[in-house]
């Protein structure tokens, strides 16, 4: 195997370009960075010579095709929806394909026919999904192995600005694909609390959120993730009575988030008509009931808040209330309010983000309860070389050399929870200074 491709050069791509283009100066292979702005992957590239940039919009079948049959192995870096049309090329031209997204029900759908062909398509391969897997996974085996009958299991992992780029009230800043913080937790949250199903709906989600002390850092608000419940089979848990994956933030975003939430602003069913040239506050008052008072007034009443609350200042900041103007034509609310969050929440040059991750094993060993607290603290070097793009992007760009080295070889549409994949990837991380700190307690 000789040729990878990367499809997409936005937040993320950067340290998994610069990985497998220093890897391919060794092995000599040629990649090729697509993105439908040919400058953007010409810039990730930098003149590397055995790189090359590439326009392709991917919903455009016959491009797609030519430059999926001219590679071994395909990395997608898309929005998660297009994967599945990149998937079904791979199949027809037979390459591998990796991803760090979630693999979607359509994407197992399609394993027998990629177990047929002995590809091998792995997706979550990123940080969260993908180093919390693989970290976690290492852990669990290790206590299965000295005999140890796990309890609780509970992981959260939170993409935040570093303390010192902290400048904003939010404490927030966009450190990976926008659209994906904006529509974050849509759908409803499952997980396991002392044996009892527990389900959050969106609307509710970042209500009940807890706090979760992390080792060195201090107190974060978390939010349920997703679909906990998939991986207890998947860990080897099948059994656990706690189990739940969450997100964290600092103290004060879930309520002001939640706000957004109860106002509208994270729907996206349905367009505003001419919402270019309408004002924020403009669109604001369209969402609210008729009733006196001022828009911050009547707003703070809709959402149960005093008028000086820092819910409202949070909101007040973003400039919900001003006269600026939209500047997206027919968006729905969540795209408009990624738009305007675009630039508010931009990072600056020299800004530094900060990507916090902590396991909590809860198990029996001979009768007596242990706890170990595994721990992941990484900061970014500047705003272009973020912790993000290093942790979602070298696991991916360390398993693309496997398979191309012929390492990696067991076919099927697969996550990283296998020795195969975790002991050589977390192996090669820790060079990167991916170490996870662990502390012993003994209740």
């Amino acid at each position: 195997m000789q040729n990878i491709l990367i499809i997409g050069a936005g937040r993320s791509s950067t340290s998994l370009i610069r990985y497998v283009l220093d890897e391919a100066s060794s092995h000599g292979w040629s990649v090729t960075v697509a993105d439908v702005d040919p400058d953007i992957a010409a810039k990730r590239i930098r003149g590397h010579s055995a790189g090359r940039a590439a326009w392709l919009d991917v919903t455009k079948p016959n491009d797609r095709k030519d430059l999926i049959r001219r590679a071994d192995v395909v990395v997608s870096l898309l929005p998660a929806h297009l994967h599945i049309e990149v998937a079904h090329e791979c199949i027809k031209l037979r390459k591998h394909l990796i991803t760090a997204s979630y693999v979607s029900k359509e994407m197992y759908e399609l394993g027998d026919r990629v177990n047929e062909h002995s590809l091998i398509f792995m997706g979550e391969m990123g940080l969260d999904p993908g180093i919390d897997h693989m970290s976690a996974k290492k852990k669990i085996d290790e206590i299965h192995q000295k005999g140890g009958i796990i309890k609780a299991f509970r992981s959260y992992t939170g993409g935040l600005i570093s303390p010192e780029s902290d400048d904003n009230p939010w404490h927030y800043k966009f450190t990976w694909n926008p659209r994906n913080v904006v529509l974050a937790g849509q759908g409803t949250a499952q997980y396991l609390r002392d044996g009892k199903y527990k389900y959050i709906p969106y609307h509710q989600l970042f209500e009940r959120y807890d706090l979760v002390s992390i080792e060195g850092i201090g107190e974060y608000e978390v939010y349920a993730n997703r679909d906990s419940l998939l991986y207890r089979d998947i860990y080897g848990l099948s059994d656990i009575p706690n189990i739940i994956r969450g997100t964290l933030r600092h103290r004060g975003f879930c309520q002001s988030w939640n706000a957004l939430i109860r106002l509208g602003l994270t729907d996206r069913s349905f367009p505003i008509l001419q919402s270019r040239g309408l004002t924020y506050q403009e669109f604001i008052e369209a969402l609210l009931p008729d009733s006196e008072g001022s828009l911050k007034e009547r707003v703070a009443q809709v959402l149960g808040e005093s008028p000086d609350s820092k819910v409202m200042a949070n909101l007040q900041w973003l400039g919900l209330f001003s006269r600026k103007k939209i500047k997206v034509s027919q968006a729905a609310p969540a795209m408009i309010l990624e738009d305007l969050l675009l630039g508010k929440w931009e990072m600056k040059p020299g800004d530094r983000d900060m990507i916090l991750m902590q396991h909590e094993f809860e198990y029996e060993l001979e009768g007596k309860p242990q706890l170990v607290k595994s721990t992941l603290i990484m900061k970014g070097d500047d705003d272009e070389h973020t912790a993000m793009s290093k942790l979602v992007g070298l696991p991916l760009g360390i398993f693309v050399k496997l398979v191309m080295l012929g390492k990696i070889t067991t076919p099927g549409v697969q996550i990283p929870v296998g020795k195969e994949v975790y002991l050589p990837v977390l192996s090669e991380l820790s060079k990167f200074g991916v170490i996870f700190q662990e502390k012993e307690f003994h209740p």
